[in-house]
């Protein structure tokens, strides 16, 4: 069962022994009548929490294996919504982004001449403001940043070149999958 048809269950649980706790005096409203065919009932399905709903942390990983700076931008201001609802509704979460492939070029100053990432007018203009809004995300939202070892070796870039706060991952794309494997939801903007 996914998560959100276990949080699904919890709530009609919920609300079911709500109603068998009211009192059984209370009025009872005629049924309604309607010519529609019932689907047959679902399984019951215990439902049995693992923690109560206020320790949830949610867990998220973002996916950037692309290059286009418009896309990053808005997956930036995505991030930034979802974190600061996060924390409006005073819940943990446990947000990342994994750069793998062409999403190397945002995480460093280094034009990468000469690699299939090499920067392009658009990145050239937008990178620095690029970087700054990553770096607000880690620094303010403690959004984590990860980043593929194999694609920053095959491009021989020195991990000087990276900027600050970048997490070092052996495989970009094994890291998501055990992510997804712990829980964190997968996002990736198109």
């Amino acid at each position: 069962m996914t998560t959100t048809t276990n949080i699904r269950v919890l709530l009609l649980s919920t609300v079911l022994l709500a109603l068998v706790a009211c009192d059984a005096t209370a009025v009872k409203p005629e049924p309604v009548k309607s010519e529609a065919v019932a689907a047959p009932a679902a399984p019951a399905v215990p439902v049995v929490p693992s923690a109560p709903a206020a320790e949830a942390v949610m867990k998220v990983v973002w996916h950037v294996d692309f290059a286009e700076p418009r896309r990053l931008s808005a997956m930036i201001q995505n991030v930034n919504n979802m974190v600061t609802t996060y924390q409006s509704d005073l819940a943990e979460y446990d947000v990342r982004i994994v750069f793998v492939a062409a999403g190397i070029r945002f995480l460093t100053t280094d034009p990468l001449t000469g690699t299939p990432f090499a920067e392009d007018k658009e990145l050239k203009t937008r990178r620095d403001e690029l970087i700054q809004r990553l770096q607000q995300l880690r620094e303010v939202q403690n959004v984590k940043l990860e980043l593929c070892e194999i694609t920053r070796e095959a491009i021989n870039l020195p991990k000087g070149k990276i900027i600050p706060g970048v997490e070092s991952v052996r495989s970009g794309v094994v890291r998501i999958a055990e992510l997804q494997h712990q829980g964190f939801a997968y996002l990736k903007v198109e």
